[in-house]
């Protein structure tokens, strides 16, 4: 069976070759068409890479295209029954594409599956994902999900990861598909630059009636972080450029939800930061200058998206 691989690569050579070796050793008895994307990087990837592996498929980009729109440019070249997105910080099991693959086979409403995602140490990563919701963001952010335990919040931590099961959507490091699915619904939106495009064409998969499915007996470790963080600042808890995040967050709730739920969001961030001002300030904290910068970035982003509807990149 042949099994079509596409990485896309920004800055990260060496553990891009880290990355690609732990997929041949995964291979078995699948044949593998490996397809890797240089969004113009600057540690001299793309040769490196090439060096490594001159058997896969290269496309160099001039331009940073982002992450999504970079994916897309493979799928034309595909063959494979099946289409497995890799990141390259992620380093797959011995046993996970032949797992996986295997499950996909024996469950034909399954559109897209996802891996049980380690840290290094063995930390477990958030791999079992709700759909981001206005009110879920806000209560996460204020501390309501102490208070009111059946919010779905986007990064539960009460899912069981030794069971399989169905789930909203599942991380891009590791994301598996039918070539049915792509055929059907496409891929990534390329509205999005980075951050929320995986999110996203779940959400249209499952609303096209395939089913995206958390597979808890292959794993994938999985750094994170490591294309953003060469180019600006990432966000401790996510590891994400926080201008891109909020950029994509306004866009996927204007395309998906509409006007009125892009408008929620907004209003209940910027409620957040009130309220943790007013937390800081009872608890005789000094309320820094920085304390609304958010909530500033947020406005900003809304002004020149015109409310998630045009992307600035």
């Amino acid at each position: 069976m042949l099994i079509s691989v596409i990485l896309v690569s920004y800055n990260t050579a060496q553990i891009s070759i880290e990355a690609l070796s732990s997929l041949f050793a995964s291979q078995g008895d699948f044949t593998l068409e490996v397809f890797v994307v240089d969004n113009a990087s600057k540690d001299n990837s793309a040769s490196i890479i090439k060096n490594a592996y001159p058997n896969i498929n290269l496309i160099e980009n001039k331009i940073n295209v982002g992450f999504g729109r970079a994916n897309n440019q493979a799928l034309s070249l595909v063959n494979g029954d099946f289409v497995l997105l890799l990141n390259t910080d992620a380093f797959v099991g011995v046993d996970t594409l032949q797992k996986t693959v295997e499950y996909m086979q024996t469950q034909p409403k399954c559109g897209i599956l996802g891996v049980k995602l380690l840290s290094r140490d063995g930390e477990l990563q958030p791999s079992c994902r709700y759909f981001p919701t206005p009110f879920n963001i806000f209560a996460n952010r204020v501390g309501l999900s102490r208070l009111l335990p059946n919010i779905k919040l986007v990064d539960d931590v009460s899912w069981d990861s030794t069971i399989t099961q169905e789930c909203d959507w599942v991380p891009g490091c590791y994301y598996l598909m039918r070539k049915k699915v792509i055929e059907q619904q496409g891929l990534f939106d390329p509205i999005y630059f980075l951050y929320y495009e995986e999110v996203d064409h779940c959400f249209a998969v499952k609303r096209a009636g395939w089913q995206v499915i958390y597979f808890s007996d292959a794993s994938v470790v999985h750094i994170g972080g490591e294309s953003a963080k060469s180019v600006g600042k990432i966000t401790t808890s996510g590891r994400q450029l926080n201008k891109l995040q909020v950029e994509s967050e306004l866009i996927y709730f204007r395309k998906n939800h509409g006007l009125l739920t892009c408008m929620s969001h907004l209003f209940l961030i910027m409620l957040a930061d009130g309220v943790q001002a007013i937390k800081n300030l009872l608890k005789l904290k000094y309320i820094s200058s920085n304390a609304f910068a958010n909530s500033k970035l947020m406005l900003i982003t809304a002004w020149n998206t015109r409310m998630g509807l045009v992307p600035l990149r």
